[in-house]
C-alpha cells in the first residue's frame, strides 16, 4: 500500500538558491545523511539530471533506486518518479519553492512512498515520516549553510 505525506518549512534563503542545491544531485552524499551515494545517469540540455540513481541506508539496509526528475515547472518546483531499485515499487514527489520575501522560502515537499517488502503499516508510515522529516531539515540546513 502506497504512504502518502506532505510537509513543509520555511528555509532562511531565496527560492532560487533553494531548487540549485535541491537539484544538485551528486553533493547530497555530503549532506543527506541517509544517502550514500548519487550517480546522475542522464541530464537534460540545461545541465540538470534526469535520471539519477541512489544508494542509501533505510530499514537498516543499503537501499539502490533509480529516479527520474520532471523540471517542466521549474524553478518553481520539480518533481520525481521511481524507475527501478530494490526494497521500493513507488517513490514519488515533488518540491515546490515558494518565495516569502527577498531572502526566505517556503518548501513544500510532497512523497508517495510505497515499501515492497512486508511491513507493518505503522512501521511503513514512520518510514514515510522520516524520509520527508529528514529531507526537509538537512535541505534547509544545507542551504541556509550555503546561502
Amino acid at each position: 500500500m502506497t504512504e502518502t505525506a506532505s510537509e513543509r518549512i520555511r528555509v532562511e534563503a531565496a527560492a532560487d538558491r533553494c531548487f540549485d542545491v535541491a537539484v544538485d544531485f551528486e553533493s547530497y552524499p555530503e549532506w543527506a545523511k541517509d544517502v550514500k551515494s548519487a550517480e546522475v545517469l542522464e541530464f537534460d540540455e540545461e545541465g540538470r539530471g534526469t535520471k539519477v540513481e541512489f544508494r542509501a541506508a533505510a530499514l537498516g539496509r543499503s537501499v539502490r533506486y533509480t529516479l527520474a526528475y520532471d523540471y517542466s515547472e521549474a524553478p518553481a518546483a520539480f518533481s520525481w518518479h521511481f524507475v527501478e531499485g530494490d526494497m521500493l515499487k513507488r517513490l514519488d514527489g515533488r518540491y515546490r519553492f515558494e518565495p516569502e520575501g527577498d531572502d526566505s522560502t517556503r518548501v513544500h515537499y510532497d512523497l508517495a512512498v510505497e515499501i515492497g517488502i512486508p511491513l507493518p503499516g505503522l512501521l511503513k508510515r514512520r518510514a514515510s515520516g522520516l524520509i520527508m522529516g529528514n529531507a526537509l531539515r538537512e535541505l534547509k540546513k544545507q542551504v541556509e549553510r550555503v546561502a
